[in-house]
């Protein structure tokens, strides 16, 4: 009966295989932290800033200044032109 047991083993063996290549490919629980505090999370995940809030902060690569307006811009724009 060692053929049987060694047939018994090799299926095990075979049906394990299987389950663990198959939970190779599901999909894992993900999670996300998020780091943008206040800020609208877009599709893409990423932090929406099309429009950010002037802020200031003590380590100055954090510190978001003001943007100028549309028609400042135009008008920086046209003075570089010249």
């Amino acid at each position: 009966d060692l053929s049987n047991t060694f047939i018994t083993m090799y299926k095990l063996a075979v049906i394990a295989a299987l389950v663990a290549s198959a939970s190779a490919f599901a999909p894992s629980a993900q999670v996300t932290r998020s780091t943008a505090i206040g800020q609208h999370i877009g599709s893409g995940g990423m932090a929406d800033t099309r429009n950010p809030e002037t802020m200031e902060d003590e380590d100055p690569r954090k510190s978001i200044s003001a943007a100028p307006s549309f028609e400042e811009y135009l008008k920086q724009r046209a003075a570089e032109d010249n």
